[in-house]
């Protein structure tokens, strides 16, 4: 089949587009992303449409945009820009694969001009649903509007032009269920995972103290605040948090047995998961977060909210103790799963195989692959 995809950024896309090619699809990637980025992912050069000299100008302005602090507007600008330039370039498909936001005219465009197929991309939860979760985050700014009434408008009106929606996750699938949207329109694939960056572990060193990792942007909307107050329920036994990422908006703890590392490189971080003994993720709202992936992959016990992809990846396992879900926002269920997992890692010697034979089906190999088979069945 002829595929379009079209993206302003990497996200995922750029990994679906080298996997749809892999399975004999004429794809074209319409992006910003560079060649010479493109092909350091393992996407064919055959397979990039770089839109980088449509829209010089307006990613110069979304830049300095960013830069004075109005992300929102910056994002509305690109997102808007990307969809009028590829629903006019695009050449003939049978499909057009559209991320969220940006792609309501070209999907109808195509749909017009050659008959194409429409299957939009969708990480997060519905965005009505998403808005109600993240303005209700308690201690963000007053001022606060996490997601504005444009995004709102755009998504809904590529929901109702959509063929199908995909969607990484079923708390996520829930979320369109629960407000109309029939679950014949969804096709629910988790994300897959670059797993050769990170091999099973070796148990910590004798005596090394217990130790939770938590790896990401260290946010409201990640829980952070929910995972200290979990984590020192705990800490009076000697158990230590390590966070590595960026600093958000949640407010850093001064206690004892916390440590805060910048971000690293994804290769770098093997490392980091080969010294803790379990890893936490207390996120308010996430689509399917990777992170987890790779420290299962890693052989971490995991303890995760339940609107974090958790729940399809605890399905995957040979052994599904390896993670634990807690209710997102609720402190004693989380420091529950904490020590749960805790006791779980106790438990382990020698190299941590958690994956064991679950580590091919969490490729992105596997990934293309379901949704091969999910575009032949739309054909």
């Amino acid at each position: 089949m002829r595929v379009a995809i079209i993206t302003a950024g990497r996200f995922h896309i750029l990994d679906l587009a080298r996997e749809l090619d892999a399975c004999g699809h004429e794809v074209a990637l319409y992006s910003l992303v560079p060649p010479w980025r493109t092909r350091s992912f393992g996407l064919p050069p055959h397979c990039n449409r770089w839109l980088g000299p449509y829209l010089a100008p307006v990613y110069a302005l979304y830049q300095a945009a960013r830069r004075t602090g109005a992300v929102s507007a910056a994002n509305r600008l690109l997102y808007a820009a990307v969809d009028r330039v590829a629903a006019n370039v695009v050449g003939a498909c049978d499909v057009v694969i559209g991320m969220s936001q940006m792609s309501a005219a070209s999907m109808q465009r195509l749909r017009q001009r050659f008959g194409a197929r429409t299957v939009l991309e969708r990480g997060s939860r519905h965005i009505v649903s998403q808005r109600e979760i993240l303005e209700g985050i308690p201690g963000q700014a007053p001022n606060a509007k996490p997601v504005a009434d444009w995004s709102v408008r755009r998504e809904l009106a590529e929901y109702e032009i959509a063929d199908v929606i995909t969607v990484p996750s079923k708390h996520v699938e829930r979320s369109f269920t629960e407000r109309g949207i029939s679950s014949r329109k969804l096709f629910r694939n988790p994300y897959g995972v670059d797993l050769s960056m990170f091999p099973a572990t070796a148990t910590p060193a004798h005596g090394t103290p217990p130790t939770i990792i938590t790896v990401g942007k260290w946010s409201l909307r990640k829980g952070c605040d929910v995972l200290v107050d979990a984590w020192r329920q705990l800490a009076g036994r000697g158990v230590r948090l390590l966070h590595v990422g960026a600093l958000g908006d949640a407010p850093i703890p001064d206690d004892a047995g916390f440590e805060h590392r910048g971000a690293v490189e994804q290769r770098a971080l093997t490392s980091c998961y080969a010294g803790a003994h379990i890893f936490a993720l207390a996120s308010r709202e996430e689509g399917l977060a990777l992170v987890q992936v790779q420290a299962l992959a890693s052989g971490l016990p995991v303890a995760a909210t339940d609107f974090t992809g958790a729940e399809d990846l605890r399905e995957c396992l040979e052994d599904p103790r390896a993670i634990a879900i807690a209710p997102a926002n609720d402190v004693a269920r989380l420091a529950a799963a904490l020590e749960t997992q805790l006791a779980y890692a106790r438990s382990m010697s020698g190299v941590r195989d958690v994956l064991r034979s679950a580590r091919d089906g969490l490729s992105w190999r596997e990934y293309g692959r379901r949704y091969d088979a999910m575009l032949r069945e739309l054909r």
